[in-house]
């Protein structure tokens, strides 16, 4: 049975955001989409009347939801926990689900990812991917996924995001780009360099570079349209303009220690989910030995 992609929806623009990109994603790899309302627990509710004004809110947002999704069949589901992040969590390790979608907060910039409060909560401990979308998503990415890109270290965690990015990009039919980032270190810097490029870098550090990206894009099963790009600068900046080249969607990996099936926001995911110009979704570590 095909997993589930869970869309968290709250009544808000982000929560409109996270269903049309958990739409188009659910649409691109053929998965179940599941809009999700979660009900708060409240301990002072009690009656009739308290309990159907609840009903109705969330049947509300659902509905709301239902007009973002279109015509993609779609599960719309209520559920009641202590918070969003708890129960959204609860639910994808019920329903075994591919990924959790959420949207940005409404402080961050139109066009980028900004991780809210539900987001962060997801990001340090859920069991299944996490996916966070741009604010406005619903009204910039209306087309089809073109392209999926993949932030690529030489760790066990970097592998995972490739394996994950690369398992989407075929049950989709998608082109894969592997990111590989070579950071800029202070002693290659010429002081009369005003923008710093690759030609500062050691020829023998992009070899190694470009050797073990090639080495990954090689491995990726037949059949995937696979290719690498070598970065060359500050490894956020670098990744977070994945739109710029041409990727709807980038997949990155959990920090290397913390418990393993599980998302551990690292230094760059962590900025990638507050700076991303796509939908970024972060892997859970895998096991290793």
């Amino acid at each position: 049975m095909t997993r589930p992609i869970l869309a968290g929806a709250d009544g808000t623009d982000s929560g409109l955001d996270a269903v049309a990109f958990g739409a188009r994603l659910a649409g691109a790899i053929e998965a179940p989409l599941t809009v999700v309302c979660v009900s708060p627990e409240q301990a002072g509710l009690v009656g009739v009347e308290a309990e159907e004004d609840v009903a109705r809110h969330a049947a509300a947002i659902l509905e709301s939801a239902r007009e973002v999704v279109g015509d993609l069949e779609a599960e719309l589901r209520t559920v009641t926990a202590t918070s969003p992040a708890r129960g959204l969590a609860e639910l994808a390790e019920a329903d075994g689900a591919e990924a959790v979608v959420v949207g940005s907060t409404h402080r961050g910039a139109i066009g980028r990812v900004m991780s809210g409060s539900t987001a962060e909560r997801l990001l340090h401990g859920s069991g299944c991917p996490v996916a966070v979308a741009p604010r406005g998503y619903r009204r910039h990415r209306p087309e089809p996924l073109r392209a999926i890109g993949a932030a690529f270290t030489d760790t066990p965690e970097g592998h995972e995001a490739v394996r994950v990015a690369a398992e989407l990009a075929q049950r989709a039919g998608l082109p894969l780009t592997v990111y590989s980032v070579v950071g800029l270190h202070a002693n290659w810097l010429r002081p009369e360099a005003v923008q710093p490029d690759a030609s500062v870098v050691p020829e023998e550090v992009r070899k190694v570079a470009r050797d073990t990206l090639d080495r990954v894009v090689a491995e990726q099963p037949t059949g995937i349209r696979a290719n690498g790009e070598l970065l060359i600068g500050e490894v956020v900046d670098e990744l977070s303009m994945a739109a710029d080249r041409g990727v709807d969607l980038l997949v990155c990996g959990s920090r290397g220690y913390g418990p393993v099936r599980r998302v551990l926001l690292g230094t760059v995911s962590s900025a990638l989910v507050r700076q991303a110009s796509v939908p970024t979704l972060v892997v859970p570590r895998a096991e290793t030995g």
